[in-house]
């Protein structure tokens, strides 16, 4: 035995020694999405373009409205698009961003670190009357009075529009800034249109065709080489042009974004049988502030957060919950039990006692249902699910999900899934074998089809209406069979070899011995039923996390972003808290029959019953060789010997 642990010890140390000296030769990383970029200006000679650039690239993504839940790709309308001749790059878009719709493209707006730059034009769009460009208008015009928005990015960050809101102290920055704005008949000013005095004209669309980007950064102080991008913020601006192929004229707010003077707005609209001219232009100004660091660049977007302080209302609210579901549970269990437990510990010599309270159910407890083979497998896949949430929640928490790392949610969220089939069908076959099923063939194929199945039905028949419309939201053709091959591929067999594994292992061994006819259930009232139940007893585990809800649902369809996992976790490992323990064991109260012996006279019978206390964790009940002879066991609805 010595001999052997030292070997085992010497093993351990072996393997020990061999990783720390791989990880003594790896160098460090930085998560996904994380690296900084450093941007040197043009004049510095010193200064490597590789390793430190001095153009900056504007990438465009997909536009979107709180309006409409259909997104559209930038390039499908009449903004500046890049030159066709020219090469288009892009940051490649993983799984997670596809199946969201998100299409990030190059722009025409780029400039040059450290160098303002005013009015500059990248393109002149033209419409007519007599041709198809009346239709791009009515695109436009659509986009405006659905008050879509622009999304831009610069150094993988979002450029933001920050403007005040009523009753919050600080402005909220919002990820994107609109198309436009639209004035109705009534003369009441949509949208943006509010903040701008010339914008009254009835029944008008207007068009932001101009915008104003002020670069923050960090210089450094020497602690790296080159300048580091903190924040790019736009000011979006309706300015009229001349209607000809002339330069523009643009009038400039300062630095914080107020204007001097309201210029006259683009209107969106033809003018008789003229044809109409929109001039895109945009100025960039550089600011310098060293009291922040890159690695904070993004706390003033989750800072300006509407109704973020609510949060610790859903904690509160979480634990007040509990407490209320852990004090009932406890109050039922000691009221009821309690008194089951100390009448059915009395010693008498009286007549059979009725079997009464909880073990009148105990014989049914672990009866089959009617369906097991459907609930066994919508446990195996809720077992899937709820893996894939904990996973997620946890690496989100340590931040591998962070909002810089775009798609890296639903990335994960999908990859989980395929992987965690085998734990699906583990679960699956454990639960149908426990129900003593025989079809473990059907069982195997319902794990790996019927939950995701149903799912990618709903997914394929929504994309099919997504194709329709010309979303960008739309999955391509070669995702989808992307997203089959994973799932026919990987997932269906690892759930076959999980239901495999399953099957071969010994069944469950339940404490408690079913009954061989079924107990008759009384008529019970109207609360106690199916519906009612499932509505009162999903209203407070709903409270729980309802207000993470509306945050994560405002992520997805209002756009906003979803940073507070801490919060999350902490709601759902409240609402999933386990209830209170049973002060005894359900092996000991239930095991044992009613049995009565002795003679005909109905004073010498006795009663052979167990005897329960709520500090035993078990009992065995046994009876000598010269009661078992004239054993008469009853039912449990009899309450004397016939």
């Amino acid at each position: 035995i010595r001999k052997t642990s030292r070997v085992e010890f010497y093993s351990v140390m072996l393997f020990v020694f061999v990783l720390f000296s791989f990880l003594s030769l790896s160098t460090g990383f930085y998560l996904p999405g994380m690296a900084p970029v450093s941007y040197c200006s043009p004049k510095d000679s010193k200064a490597d373009p590789k390793t430190c650039p001095s153009d900056i690239k504007v990438f465009v993504n997909a536009l979107d409205s709180d309006e409409s839940i259909l997104p559209y790709e930038y390039t499908r309308f009449a903004f500046c698009q890049v030159d066709s001749t020219k090469k288009k790059s892009g940051p490649v878009e993983n799984l997670g961003q596809v199946v969201f719709g998100e299409r990030i493209r190059q722009s025409p707006y780029n400039f040059t670190f450290g160098l303002n730059s005013s009015c500059q034009m990248p393109c002149m769009q033209q419409f007519k009357k007599e041709d198809s460009s009346k239709k791009r208008l009515e695109e436009l015009q659509k986009l405006v009075i659905l008050n879509y928005q622009q999304h831009w990015i610069v150094d993988n960050m979002p450029v933001t529009w920050c403007y005040d809101v009523e009753g919050e102290q600080k402005p909220y920055c919002s990820t994107g800034f609109p198309v436009g704005c639209y004035v109705d008949q009534n003369g009441i000013q949509q949208g943006a249109c509010v903040a701008f005095t010339k914008m009254k004209v009835k029944n008008t669309y207007y068009i932001f065709n101009h915008v104003n980007l002020v670069v923050t950064y960090h210089s450094g102080d020497g602690n790296w080489n080159g300048n580091r991008l903190l924040s790019i913020k736009v000011y979006p601006q309706s300015i009229r042009q001349s209607q000809d192929k002339s330069k523009p004229v643009c009038i400039h707010p300062n630095m914080l974004g107020k204007e001097p003077e309201d210029p006259a707005p683009q209107e969106l609209q033809f003018d008789g049988n003229n044809p109409l001219y929109i001039k895109f232009t945009y100025s960039v100004f550089f600011i310098q502030n060293n009291s922040h660091t890159w690695a904070s660049r993004w706390d003033y977007i989750l800072d300006s957060m509407p109704h973020t302080s609510i949060q610790w209302f859903s904690i509160i609210n979480s634990v007040v919950i509990v407490l209320f579901l852990s004090g009932m549970l406890a109050m039922i269990l000691m009221r009821t039990l309690h008194k089951d437990l100390a009448r059915y510990n009395q010693e008498s010599s009286e007549d059979v006692q009725e079997e009464f309270g909880w073990k009148l159910v105990h014989g049914d407890v672990f009866r089959p249902p009617s369906q097991g083979m459907l609930l066994s497998v919508f446990v195996g896949s809720g077992v899937q699910i709820g893996m894939i949430g904990l996973v997620v929640i946890v690496f989100a928490c340590l931040g591998f999900l962070s909002p810089a790392n775009r798609g890296a949610l639903m990335t994960a969220s999908l990859v989980l899934f395929i992987v965690l089939g085998a734990p699906a069908g583990y679960i699956s076959a454990r639960v149908y074998k426990l129900f003593a099923g025989e079809r473990w063939k059907t069982n195997m194929m319902l794990s790996a089809f019927l939950v995701p199945g149903f799912i990618f039905a709903i997914f394929f028949l929504l994309n099919l209406v997504l194709w329709g419309e010309g979303s960008s939201a739309a999955v391509p053709f070669t995702t989808l069979l992307a997203l089959l091959f994973l799932w026919f591929g990987i997932s269906v067999p690892l759930t076959f070899i999980g239901s495999y594994i399953g099957f071969k292992k010994k069944p469950v061994e339940v404490p408690v011995r079913t009954n061989q006819i079924p107990r008759q259930i009384p008529d019970q009232p109207v609360y106690t039923r199916p519906i009612p139940g499932v509505i009162m007893g999903g209203v407070l585990p709903f409270g729980c996390i309802f207000i993470q809800c509306y945050f994560i649902f405002n992520s997805i369809w209002s756009h906003q972003i979803y940073y507070m996992f801490g919060f999350f976790s902490s709601s759902y490992s409240s609402c999933s808290s386990p209830a209170p323990k049973r002060p005894f064991s359900s092996a000991t109260s239930i095991s044992a029959p009613k049995t009565i012996t002795g003679g005909g006279d109905p004073s010498s019978r006795r009663e052979a019953r167990p005897s329960i206390s709520p500090s035993m964790p078990s009992t065995t009940c046994t009876t000598s060789s010269t009661w078992k002879a004239k054993q008469v066991t009853f039912s449990t609805s009899a309450t004397s010997p016939s």
